[in-house]
């Protein structure tokens, strides 16, 4: 076995173990916002090291520019994405408050709305 070999064996479990793990919390955390945080984050890192440890058995570095771009296409879209939702979700109504630990966007959320409503008018008011 060479050190690739072993590098691979390590690195391709470990990401499955981290997928498997953000599958689990997709399935049981009890918030849209948690379930966010479990289907992106551990999932990016397990995809990475499964890529990563894919990498070592490719015969050159060419070969491995697919796994390469596939990796970066992961971290620009889910990272980024998982957020974008959840703010959507909580300026609908849509999460749990009951589960937030801290409330970062609740001052913001008034003020979208307070500058909403200003802008809306008296006329709006009115029905």
């Amino acid at each position: 076995m060479t050190a690739n070999d072993w590098i691979t064996a390590v690195l391709v479990p470990t990401g499955a173990l981290f997928a498997m793990i953000g599958t689990i919390g997709l399935v049981r955390f009890p918030t849209l916002l948690t379930r966010l945080h479990a289907a992106t984050k551990p999932d990016t890192v397990g995809l990475l090291l499964i890529l990563l440890g894919s990498a070592f058995q490719l015969p050159d570095l060419g070969a491995a520019v697919p796994l390469a771009l596939v990796a970066m296409f992961q971290l620009a879209t889910a990272p980024v994405l998982a957020p974008t939702l959840g703010r959507v979700a909580y300026s609908r109504g849509e999460t749990n408050e009951e589960y937030l630990v801290v409330d970062e966007l609740a001052e913001a959320v008034e003020h979208a709305r307070a500058d909403e409503h200003a802008r809306a008018g008296p006329e709006d008011e009115r029905g």
